[in-house]
């Protein structure tokens, strides 16, 4: 097993068991007790008032009215005066590369707003890096304060024959990763396809992660509740996060899968979905909530899941029942209720001193019994973690891109315009529309048209030093003038997506990530404007969360000067080659109708 730091090592409960009685008894002195508390207890759905809770060994001794007995000359004592004691919060599904950091920058950044479980899918870096990507995370969990639990990438490459990454996995992969300590089952199945038609790849994966006790996680990107969906719920997956509508979340609840509903930096489906419990009356025990991405700018500033869960409320569920969906429902999900979700015996002892329960007014947090964090500031010290070089350098565009590579030949015989298949970004939300519009022609060149928001997308290939160059057309940014971003985030196979007006900005664009070894970065008018350098697999910078939202900010910056007002409009580039979500995508093999999986031409 990896290394850990000895002052975070959480032994396990048969480990500790007997002390925990004797603290119970009176028998032995507690760590740590927390008095005069309000007790969130998750399990009833009360909130018990002038209730002490004891600590021994990192986990829960002793719940109760009064914890004298356990108290001894070493024990620290610390009086809640009254304010709220609740489970640490658990984020049920998320990617740490979106964070644009690593897990440990991730952990820095999020334990502050009261986050100390998270279940992270690291299929970015799977898709560039293949197994030893995942194990490098996975190790790299290990070593945190708090509980980063891994779930092992299901879809790498997302969608065989719609697009080609970094590497492959398959249930051979799967079934050693269900050996590692850290693994709590398979991540996402965004092939909902391939599991409705029994594709052998998906059936093994999901037959490994069955046979080892551990959780199926789903992700079925369509609006097509009928056969398909029933197929897919068959084929094993029990939960769900791309829902968008109500209607969508009690349809999973009813097929016995748990609903997750995410508020991201840019997904925003929980206001639309909580109405399956506010106004249809559904069992809020199986609905979870989760944030799938957020970038470092929305973490330093807005938040993690104390945001989703403060979000939550204002749509009108009971606190209780947020917390709920945000500690223990997801616990249970991950047969991991035993050990974190929520303030009782035996459990770790994650928890949050809360001054008020509806905003969330997070005074302290502590994770194993230990204090990490208070008034908002972290107080662990949590040493960087250091990638390996084999990590660096994965931009390989094999040659120097020219303009030339951005321009796309109308069809032959056509003059004026020609109708072309646009991407039409949704804000704010992760599907895309599958537009039509004809776009001009200029000396046999079909060309971006701003003044009707149509800008030129390019994904160019960054894993085999093809030189390769795909073009299309993309709707919503909004840019104007000359100008264009890149970015090697570009889930997920990770190629490198060009999005911009100006052929010329766009190769500036793209050589300048290959120099970089990867990230974001944007140019107006021939000029460097912003960049987010990202030499870890060319998805996670190696420096620190508050250093990235800075230049985040920058880039956000820029944006908007280019004419963008969408809100994270980052997070909705990086997506335009996801192409397991609908309707209309691009990949290294053209443009693709996700709905029918299947590559489409670019021109009607």
């Amino acid at each position: 097993m990896p290394e850990t730091n000895d002052q975070w090592r959480i032994a396990p409960f048969e480990a500790v068991a007997s002390r925990l009685v004797d603290v119970a008894m009176g028998r032995a002195a507690a760590d740590l007790v927390v008095r005069n508390a309000r007790w969130v207890n998750v399990h009833s759905g009360e909130i018990i008032p002038s209730t002490d809770i004891a600590v021994a060994a990192g986990r829960f001794a002793y719940c109760g009215p009064d914890a004298s007995h356990a108290i001894g000359p070493g024990t620290e004592v610390v009086d809640a005066v009254g304010r709220y004691v609740m489970p640490g919060l658990c984020d049920a599904h998320m990617h740490v590369e979106s964070g644009m950091v690593t897990v440990t920058e991730f952990c820095r950044a999020v334990i502050p707003h009261g986050t100390t479980s998270m279940f992270v899918d690291p299929h970015e870096i799977a898709n560039v890096l293949g197994l030893s990507g995942v194990r490098l995370m996975h190790d790299e969990a290990v070593k945190q304060p708090v509980s980063v639990f891994v779930q092992m990438p299901s879809c790498v490459p997302s969608a065989p024959g719609l697009e080609e990454g970094g590497a492959v996995l398959g249930p051979a992969d799967v079934a050693e990763a269900m050996t590692w300590p850290q693994i709590v089952g398979l991540g996402e199945v965004m092939n909902f396809p391939g599991v409705a038609a029994n594709d052998p790849t998906m059936v093994g994966e999901i037959a490994a992660t069955r046979g080892a006790g551990k959780t199926v996680g789903g992700h079925y990107a369509s609006p097509d509740l009928g056969l398909a969906f029933h197929g897919y719920v068959a084929g094993g997956p029990e939960d769900d996060h791309e829902g968008t509508r109500m209607e969508d979340a009690a349809a999973r609840v009813r097929q016995g899968m748990k609903a997750m509903l995410r508020l991201g930096s840019a997904w925003y489906d929980v206001a639309e979905q909580v109405k399956a419990i506010t106004e249809m009356g559904l069992d809020s025990r199986h609905f979870i909530l989760c944030t799938d991405d957020c970038h470092s700018g929305t973490l330093v500033r807005d938040g993690h899941m104390n945001r989703v869960v403060r979000h939550a409320i204002a749509q009108g569920l009971k606190p209780m029942t947020a917390i709920q969906m945000a500690t223990i429902n997801t616990a249970e999900h991950f047969k991991m209720e035993r050990e974190i979700g929520s303030v009782t015996p035996g459990r770790r002892a994650d928890f949050l001193i809360v001054s008020d329960l509806a905003e969330l007014s997070i005074d302290a947090v502590y994770a194993r019994g230990m204090r990490l964090a208070s008034g908002g500031r972290l107080e662990a010290d949590m040493p960087a973690h250091a990638y390996p070089e084999s990590v660096r350098n994965t931009v390989r565009l094999g040659r120097r891109l020219t303009a030339e590579d951005f321009r796309v030949a109308a069809p032959a015989g056509a003059e004026g315009s020609v109708e072309a298949r646009v991407i039409g970004v949704v804000e704010n939300q992760a599907p895309t529309k599958a537009l039509t519009a004809r776009v001009p022609v200029q000396d046999g060149v079909a060309m971006p048209d701003p003044d009707n928001d149509i800008c030129r997308i390019a994904l160019v290939e960054r894993h085999r030093a093809s030189g390769d160059v795909t073009n299309g057309f993309v709707s919503g940014f909004g840019y104007r003038g000359a100008c264009a971003m890149a970015s090697t985030v570009a889930h997920d196979s990770h190629h490198m997506i060009v999005v911009g007006t100006s052929e010329t900005d766009m190769a500036l664009a793209a050589n300048r990530l290959g120099e970089a070894g990867g990230g974001v970065v944007f140019f107006a008018d021939g000029k460097e404007k912003a960049l987010i350098e990202m030499p870890i697999a060319g998805l996670m910078s190696d420096e620190r969360a508050e250093i990235v939202a800075k230049k985040a900010d920058r880039l956000i910056a820029a944006m908007r000067e280019g004419g963008c007002t969408l809100n994270n409009a980052y997070m909705q580039h990086s997506l335009l080659a996801l192409v397991v979500i609908p309707a209309l995508r691009i990949s290294d093999k053209g443009i693709v109708d996700s709905a029918g999986f299947r590559i489409v031409d670019l021109f009607v």
